[in-house]
């Protein structure tokens, strides 16, 4: 099942296949039934993909002689099983440099954020800026929290954000990435900050959802508005 995930997201992971390469401008492209149709449209899906997943580099010429030589039956340079074990070798190093890519992004902008005016450094290398500070009690991990939360990535992507939704969310402290259950537990109810969570206080080597590629390091806009039964 893994095997086929893998071929489907290559073959249906190939922007019209030349024209990677080619220059841009009107298509050639003449359809002359639903067959041709189709089949061209095959191809979009393929290269629309290939570019969405940065695999947009690749020979298209050997793509298409691959495709067409299996298609017709002939004998191939390499073997189908040698060639699944290629590609999920491919994807497995590709994705493996854009996470350590990701990772030292991170380190970088952490080491330049944290001399910032306001911006402390906690001993687990969480950075924190006070943009209000609170009155209230401060919380503690078994607590659950009512907070707002604007997240987004080094490059200002938002991921996830209650302001945005225009409803403040509800969860036990201990339920958060490390990150917030460390910060949440320094603020006062009214306090709002502003913190840098490093990859290993977030979601370490995971990818979650579209966005939250491995390795990330994610800003957060967070107001603590109440604890619950306090």
């Amino acid at each position: 099942m893994k095997t086929k995930i893998v071929l489907l997201s290559i073959c249906f992971s190939v922007s019209a296949l030349y024209s990677c390469n080619g220059q841009k401008g009107k298509s050639s492209a003449t359809l002359k039934s639903r067959e041709d149709s189709v089949a061209y449209s095959i191809g979009i899906s393929i290269g629309t993909n290939m570019k969405k997943d940065e695999i947009d580099k690749l020979n298209v010429d050997l793509l298409v002689q691959g495709m067409r030589e299996t298609l017709k039956g002939d004998s191939t340079a390499i073997g189908n099983d040698a060639a699944i074990g290629i590609i999920q070798s491919f994807l497995t190093d590709k994705q493996k440099m854009k996470s350590e890519a990701a990772k030292d992004e991170g380190r970088k902008f952490l080491e330049e954020n944290k001399s910032k005016p306001g911006v402390k450094t906690t001993a687990s290398g969480l950075q924190y800026l006070v943009m209000k500070e609170g009155t209230g009690p401060m919380p503690v991990a078994t607590d659950t929290v009512v907070i707002h939360y604007h997240g987004t990535l080094l490059d200002g992507t938002i991921f996830d954000s209650t302001i945005e939704r225009g409803q403040p969310a509800e969860y036990p402290v201990n339920g958060f990435i490390q990150g917030w259950i460390e910060a949440l537990q320094m603020m006062k109810v009214g306090s709002k900050w502003k913190i840098f969570v490093p990859s290993e206080l977030a979601y370490g080597e995971r990818q979650m959802g579209p966005k939250i590629k491995p390795n990330s390091t994610l800003i957060f806009e967070l107001e603590l508005l109440k604890i619950k039964g306090k």
